[in-house]
């Protein structure tokens, strides 16, 4: 049942052999690598006012400071953008910051890459999901479900997990018309919106005080801190800019090339898209409210409440909730890699049947799940956690593209080193503005959950480590001499027995025993007599369990035995029926599995069932 549910939901299984033809061109991965990135535009300016026209500061200020804040968050993006053509050309095996940290820095700031990109992508699904459902709530004749946001984000989740668990190629064709019209339906927002602007045909938003978020509509004072944290929102707008970076295996051949063209046109649409909201912002004036999003405020006013505005505030919803795709398509890829080295569990690195990390993926869903959950799914509650792991990884990317510059000396090596240099230096400059200014918001939780991580990437590895040291076989070695006894555990003798006896029996040991747990007279009595009627050449051991415990006096046995031989190797032969159908399994004792579970931590002891499938 489970397997048929399988194919239904993720598809049929597909062959190694097909992973070339799983590779995706640049119009998908545009959609699948940008997503997260373009989607930014619908709430990186709001995000922006919810500092700095809220506080002692006024909406009229924070309205002022906008633009400027929108220059130099595109500036930022420019210098970030072209470090990381750099870096695609360079490391085209994917991997972003943590495989540049790795073979330039060393393997501190390579764990530090790889645990802030972990935490963002993450991140990235918890507020991608959140505001999408902020988006949908937007929509007057759905402000109903204002209050089971929780829930919607969730099956969200549940919706994208499964069409990623189907591969990437498939869900990239699923979530790439969405992507495109939201972009052509925000062009076409801006364009109008400014040119009914500055013509006259608008006014602004009509002001609301009793849903405005602040205090003051004009007037208060705005200091040096609230720019700088208004900065540090805004900056959340670059979240996703590595993403082509990491998967630039997924793209066709020449990946490098693909990849490096894709991330042109995605910091074009972003950086455009991005300062064409702020500029409409400034010009229209929308506040920031709760009740409704800057972007659904100045979709009415623009558009007025007819089909335009309707479509795009279900494009704003698509493409907030496909932001998430972005993660779905590089947290599993980082964590193969990092698993790879062996600093998370192996089973990450490992490809399911269609061809994605979805372990990965299961693991990516459950933990931005629980992030929704905890966080009640809003926005604003999550965005202070966010850019802490973006701008680490991008200052430790810019400072190992320096490293690799000054070791590789290629064409031009100079010039892009200073440009490396200078991002390094801007980024971290950023990311020391959003620690400070958002500490006490939020931001101290990727600051100690990061370093966390970082320790739990060191004792996998310690791990990891100690079992390849303890299996490493030297030139010298030498199996030890084996004295082998079987040990049949019995209870009423019955054709699975007898058959688990008869196998026992071919294994050849030492010594051979059956075992029966008794726990009074009478059962002791019926199974000495079934020994004797079915004329049982076997020995025959009793152990009394007076409180009717199983795995307990089993051990206790072989112990004993045990302490009889040196080097003596105990195999637990264990008889069991197999029934026909799953839910018959419930009808009947799972004693074995706790058993096996405690004998596969004793040392030099082998466990076997033998199976009698029941007809």
């Amino acid at each position: 049942m489970f397997s048929a549910l399988k194919r239904i939901f993720v598809g049929r299984p597909l062959a190694t052999t097909e992973q070339e033809h799983q590779r995706i061109s640049k119009t998908i991965a545009l959609a699948v690598f940008s997503s997260d990135a373009i989607s930014s535009t619908a709430y990186a300016t709001e995000e922006i006012l919810f500092v700095v026209a809220l506080g002692a500061s006024s909406l009229a200020l924070g309205l002022n400071v906008l633009m400027p804040i929108a220059i130099a968050v595109a500036l930022l993006l420019a210098i970030v953008v072209t470090s990381y053509r750099q870096t695609i050309f360079a490391y085209p095996s994917g991997g972003g910051s943590y495989v540049v940290s790795r073979e330039n820095l060393g393997e501190t700031p390579s764990l530090v890459a790889g645990a802030s990109l972990l935490v963002d992508y993450i991140l990235t699904v918890a507020v991608s999901i959140s505001a999408g459902v902020a988006a949908i709530i937007s929509i007057p004749a759905l402000r109903g479900l204002a209050n089971h946001r929780v829930e919607l984000g969730l099956a969200l989740i549940l919706l994208i997990s499964l069409a990623n668990l189907r591969g990437i190629k498939e869900s990239g064709r699923i979530f790439a018309a969405p992507t495109y019209i939201y972009i052509v339906m925000l062009t076409g927002l801006i364009a109008y919106g400014l040119y009914q602007s500055f013509t006259g045909n608008i006014g602004t938003v009509p002001f609301d005080k009793e849903a405005f978020d602040g205090t003051l509509a004009s007037g208060g004072t705005l200091g040096l801190f609230l720019i700088l944290k208004g900065f540090s929102s805004g900056a959340v707008a670059l979240t996703g800019v590595e993403a082509i970076s990491n998967g630039v295996p997924a793209f066709k051949r020449p990946e490098s090339k693909n990849a490096a063209a894709t991330l042109t046109w995605m910091a074009f649409i972003l950086g455009g898209l991005f300062f064409g909201v702020s500029l409409l912002a400034h010009r229209i004036q929308p506040y920031p409210s709760h009740d409704q999003t800057v972007f659904s405020q100045m979709g009415l006013l623009v558009f007025g409440s007819g089909p335009l505005y309707l479509i795009l505030q279900f494009a704003t919803a698509a493409i907030l909730t496909l932001a998430a795709n972005t993660a779905y398509a590089d947290f599993p890829r980082l964590s193969s890699i990092i698993a790879a080295d062996g600093y998370l569990p192996k089973q990450l690195a490992n490809r399911g049947d269609r061809l994605v990390f979805s372990n990965g993926v299961l693991v990516l869903a459950v933990t931005a799940s629980a992030l929704i959950v905890g966080f009640g799914g809003k926005t604003n509650a999550l965005i202070p956690l966010y850019a802490v792991g973006v701008f680490t990884s991008f200052t430790l990317s810019q400072a190992g593209m320096v490293v690799h510059h000054r070791k590789e000396k290629e064409q031009g090596w100079k010039r892009n080193m200073v440009l490396n240099g200078v991002g390094s230096f801007a980024t971290l400059v950023v990311l020391l503005i959003v620690a400070v200014t958002k500490f006490s918001s939020g931001a101290w939780v990727p600051i100690v959950v990061i370093p966390f991580i970082i320790m739990i990437f060191r004792v996998i590895h310690k791990h990891y480590k100690s079992v390849s040291l303890s299996l490493a076989v030297t030139a010298d070695y030498k199996t030890r001499p084996v004295n082998h006894t079987v040990v049949v555990l019995v209870g009423k003798v019955h054709r699975g027995v007898l058959e688990a006896l008869a196998y026992a029996r071919s294994l050849n040991p030492n010594r051979l025993i059956a075992v029966c747990i008794v726990s009074d007279d009478e059962e002791e009595a019926a199974v000495v007599e079934s020994w004797r009627v079915f004329d049982i050449e076997i020995p025959l051991e009793l152990v009394h369990s007076p409180y009717r415990e199983l795995t307990g006096p089993v051990l206790a046995f072989i112990d004993e035995l045990d302490a009889q031989r040196d080097n003596d190797t105990v195999t637990v032969v264990i008889p069991e029926f197999v029934v026909d159908s799953w839910w018959a399994h419930l009808l009947h004792n799972q004693s074995a599995l706790v058993l096996k579970a405690r004998l596969l931590f004793r040392k030099g002891t082998v466990v076997t069932s033998v199976p009698y499938h029941m007809e």
